[in-house]
């Protein structure tokens, strides 16, 4: 069994939180899998709506899946996010994610 299988396993069994949703949509994005990553990395920010990491991976499953104006849409939510939990790094990282997903939606 891999490790989408045990994540899966452990949602059915009713155990739901932000590190086992972004755990679950980091390893589908680790497989090429981006639409199947969106909505649980979605629900991570559900859970924890400070949690910069998901948001950003979130924007990133967005982007692979060919939809760049709601990536940048995600990452400028990450960004406020990462500032007010103070995660400097991640709302930098952001930035520069938010300003691709915007040029490739045709914006600026």
């Amino acid at each position: 069994m891999g490790i989408i299988e045990n994540f899966e396993a452990m949602l059915e069994q009713g155990q739901d939180n932000a590190m086992l949703r972004y755990g679950l949509g980091n390893a589908y994005l680790g497989e090429g899998r981006a639409e199947e990553a969106i909505p649980h990395l979605a629900k991570a920010t559900e859970h924890d709506p400070l949690y910069s990491a998901a948001w950003k991976a979130w924007g990133q499953a967005l982007m692979e899946a060919g939809r760049p104006g709601e990536a940048a849409e995600v990452f400028e939510r990450g960004i406020g996010a990462a500032d007010e939990r103070g995660d400097r790094q991640a709302a930098k990282e952001m930035q520069v994610f938010r300003k691709r997903a915007t040029k490739a939606a045709g914006g600026e």
